[in-house]
C-alpha cells in the first residue's frame, strides 16, 4: 500500500520534523552545558566577602580620586559591564564636582553590606544587597570640625567567573549620585566662596511637632539608619520603593507619626496611600493649597541657595524636574556651616546636603515651612 500525501500533509509533517529536531538539538546542547559548565559552588561567606571587597574598592576610589582603579572589578567586554563601569566613573566626577562647589572633603567613607539574597549559576552569582555608607567631611577652613551623613542604596548585582577573577557584568541600584554637575567653573567657585563663608546654625526654641517630626525621620531612614536601627522602615506602611518611589509616603508618614498632622480625606494612609500622601508631585501641591505649608523659595540652584538657608528642621523640599515634582526630602538640621541637610526615601539618606545628587540644572527647587 502506498501513502499518498497532499501538499499540505507533506508541509505539515516537515515542519513537525523541524521542530522535534530543534527541540531535540536545544535539549542536546543544555545537557551538554550542563556537563561542560557545572553550577558554581560558592558559599554566601565568599559572596559577602567579594561584595565587600569590591564597595572598599569604590570608597578608596572616591577618596583618592583614583577612576583608574575602577576598572579593575569590571567585564568591560559586554555592553552590561561596561555600561555599569562609566555609571560608576560618572559617579567619582559628580563627587569630585560637588566636594569642590561645596569646598570640602572627604576625610572618611565606610560601607556595611547586608546580603539579601544570592543566586550562583554557571561560572554566575547572582546577588541582591543593601550598603549603608558613612562619609565623614569637613571644609576646607573648618579643618577641626568633623561632619557625618549616611546613604543606603539597594543593588541588585551580576558577577561572573572570567579567568579565574570574579568581574561586576551588569548592575542596578538606587544611586543619588547619578547627575552630572550642570555648573561651569565660575559658578562653582562662587558658590564654594558662599558657603566657605557661612556660620554654623543653632535652632533654639524649636515647635516639639518639629523635633518629633526629625525623630521620625531619623529613626526610620531605613537602609541609611545606623546598624543599631536594623536599617528598617516602618512597617505599618507599605513600601512604595518598587513601584513608583516612596519618598512622599515616607514625608508623609514624618509629618503624621512625627509632626502630629491628623490625616484628612484627601491625604490619608488607610489600605494604602492617597495620592497626596503618596505621589511627589501631589504631596507638595497639597501641602501649600491646604494651607499646611507656604513656599520660602523656588527655582534653580543658584536662585534657591541663600534661601535654603532660612529652612528648619521639620520643612520640607521638593525637586522638580521637567516641570513636575519626582522627590520629596525632610529638613532635618544644618551641618558645621549651617548647610541645610535632609533625610529621605529613594535612596535613603541620613543628614545628607540638601542638593547632593541633584546638581542638573534642569532641576527646579521648592523650598517649603511647614506650619506645625
Amino acid at each position: 500500500m502506498i501513502l499518498v500525501l497532499t501538499q499540505k500533509q507533506l508541509i505539515r509533517v516537515s515542519l513537525m520534523y523541524g521542530l522535534i529536531l530543534f527541540l531535540l538539538g536545544r535539549t542536546l546542547r543544555s545537557l551538554w552545558l550542563q556537563c561542560s559548565a557545572p553550577e558554581l559552588h560558592i558559599s554566601e561567606s565568599e559572596v559577602f566577602r567579594l561584595i565587600d571587597d569590591i564597595i572598599h574598592q569604590r570608597n578608596r576610589a572616591i577618596l583618592q580620586g583614583d577612576v583608574a582603579s575602577l576598572a579593575k572589578t569590571y567585564d568591560r567586554d559586554t555592553r552590561a559591564g561596561l555600561w555599569a563601569y562609566e555609571h560608576q566613573v560618572k559617579k567619582l566626577k559628580y563627587l569630585r564636582n560637588w566636594r569642590y562647589k561645596q569646598g570640602v572633603e572627604f576625610t572618611a567613607i565606610k560601607s556595611l553590606v547586608r546580603l539579601r539574597r544570592v543566586q550562583p549559576g554557571n561560572e554566575r552569582v547572582r546577588v541582591t544587597f543593601l550598603t549603608s555608607t558613612e562619609y565623614r567631611y569637613l571644609y576646607l577652613n573648618q579643618p577641626q570640625t568633623v561632619n557625618l551623613m549616611r546613604i543606603g542604596a539597594y543593588h541588585s548585582l551580576e558577577l561572573i567567573n572570567k579567568d579565574s577573577r570574579w568581574l561586576i557584568r551588569r548592575e542596578w541600584y538606587t544611586d543619588p549620585f547619578a547627575d552630572a554637575l550642570a555648573m561651569d567653573s565660575e559658578q562653582l567657585l562662587a558658590d564654594r566662596l558662599f558657603i566657605l563663608a557661612q556660620q554654623p546654625r543653632t535652632f533654639p526654641g524649636l515647635n516639639p511637632r518639629r523635633l518629633k517630626a526629625v525623630a521620625y525621620a531619623d529613626e526610620y531612614c531605613g537602609a541609611a539608619a545606623n546598624d543599631e536601627q536594623g536599617f528598617k522602615y516602618n512597617p505599618k506602611y507599605r513600601n512604595y520603593n518598587y513601584s513608583g518611589g516612596d519618598c512622599a509616603n515616607f514625608a508623609s508618614q514624618v509629618l503624621h507619626e512625627g509632626g502630629g498632622f491628623p490625616k484628612t480625606s484627601a491625604w490619608n494612609y488607610g489600605r494604602g496611600a492617597s495620592r497626596a500622601w503618596g505621589n511627589a508631585h501631589a504631596f507638595n501641591r497639597y501641602m501649600l493649597n491646604s494651607g499646611r505649608a507656604s513656599r520660602i523659595a523656588y527655582g534653580t540652584y543658584n536662585q534657591v541657595l541663600k534661601a535654603s538657608y532660612q529652612l528648619l528642621p521639620g520643612d520640607y523640599i521638593a525637586y522638580q524636574k521637567k516641570g513636575k515634582v519626582t522627590h520629596i526630602s525632610v529638613v532635618t538640621g544644618a551641618d558645621s556651616k549651617g548647610y541645610t541637610v535632609t533625610n529621605s526615601h529613594n535612596a535613603d539618606r541620613y543628614r545628607v546636603p540638601w542638593d547632593l545628587g541633584y546638581g542638573d540644572k534642569g532641576i527646579k527647587f521648592w523650598l517649603v515651612r511647614v506650619h506645625y
